[in-house]
């Protein structure tokens, strides 16, 4: 399969701003030991993509510690391999892309460098485990212009989902924008399939018209003149777009049969951190949860979520909960429907309660 890989790290970071303050979309601790880039990536290169550029913004420097040389990827290659594209790649650029037409702007140097046939774009809102060389066939076999990627889910109060209509071939014949709850639909997943110098030649089109939205200025303006096709995705798909689905779908992973399909044939890779097994003191109780390397927990924890290093003190319980790196909680501590981000301290005899719908949200280095 020839194609390059493009995924935006910055895209959705006003989706989840208390997770996103300190770090890009695409690096969200996500699942206990992943990021949220980690599913993108790994699908990329499962698919046969050697070539992989990061589009970044700001707040980037947690990405590229967790991405580094992208050896835990097999990304690390003389030739292609993991590229970081910083949003200052153009000559012409004077401050901070705005929208996705703007960032793709800044990389068509990037883009005609590259020899491969097609370009698949992908964001750092989902996760999901999927082969992108089906896509691509598809694409080939329909002469598409543009492949939309595209599942069937029940969209809730999100007004940021992009449904498409489709006739009896897969051709899109409408885009709707902004329609939050409409039901079971079928959505756009933000992953899309198009020629390498068909690309280029929408970029260099759009910056000549002063276009500023890809959704409106090229999909929805050419359905008729342009060959849109959508792809439908029939696997475990999970949008992560405010604080309650990353709750919600963080939680799922507590199902096994979610895990098998997400985790079952191929691997999804992450960047590897050497840590002692967990450790279980006598008192300790653990139900229905998942827990990372390098926890000691002498408490109880059910239906929770412990990321790598956490500590929990004797008599707490954790329930319902994501708990990120090497956060410490102390004794007698009860926690429900909580998220703490990385290095949070509770204190002895605290008592923290949210909810399912509005989980309780303590921000990174938080001392309570």
């Amino acid at each position: 399969m020839s194609a390059v890989g493009v995924i935006f790290s910055n895209i959705h970071d006003e989706n989840v701003p208390e997770l996103s303050r300190q770090r890009t979309m695409g690096s969200l601790p996500y699942g206990g030991r992943y990021r949220l880039i980690d599913f993108a990536l790994s699908n990329l290169v499962n698919s046969g993509v050697t070539t992989v550029g990061i589009i970044t913004k700001n707040n980037y420097q947690s990405l590229m510690d967790h991405l580094g040389s992208g050896k835990d990827w097999d990304l690390a290659r003389k030739t292609g391999g993991l590229v970081l594209l910083p949003p200052f790649g153009a000559l012409d650029n004077s401050g901070l892309y705005k929208n996705r037409l703007e960032a793709l702007k800044g990389i068509t140097g990037f883009l005609s460098r590259r020899s491969e046939d097609y370009v698949i774009l992908c964001d750092c809102d989902g996760v999901y485990r999927m082969d992108f060389s089906d896509i691509i066939t598809y694409h080939e076999q329909k002469q598409a212009d543009i492949t939309l990627v595209c599942h069937n889910e029940k969209i809730g109060n999100a007004s940021n989902y992009t449904v498409v209509c489709t006739d009896e071939s897969g051709r899109i014949t409408d885009i709707e924008t902004n329609q939050a709850g409409l039901g079971s639909s079928k959505y756009y997943s933000n992953i899309m399939v198009m020629n390498r110098t068909f690309l280029l030649n929408i970029i260099n089109d759009a910056v000549v018209h002063g276009y500023k939205s890809f959704s409106e200025d090229i999909l929805r303006k050419n359905i008729k003149s342009l060959k849109l096709y959508a792809y439908d995705f029939a696997g475990y798909h999970a949008t992560i777009d405010s604080l309650s689905s990353y709750f919600t779908h963080n939680m799922e992973l507590l199902d096994k049969n979610v895990r098998d399909e997400l985790f079952g044939n191929r691997d999804i890779y992450t960047k590897v951190r050497d840590s002692a097994p967990s450790k279980y003191g006598d008192g300790s109780e653990i139900k229905n949860s998942l827990i990372s390397d390098g926890c000691v927990v002498e408490g109880t924890v059910e239906n929770s979520i412990l990321f790598r290093g956490v500590k929990v003190g004797k008599g707490s319980v954790i329930k319902n909960s994501i708990v990120m790196q090497d956060t410490v909680i102390g004794e007698n501590v009860q926690l429900n429907c909580v998220i703490t981000d990385k290095n949070v301290v509770i204190r002895d005899r605290r008592n923290l309660s949210g909810c399912e719908l509005q989980p309780y949200f303590l921000a990174k280095g938080t001392m309570i």
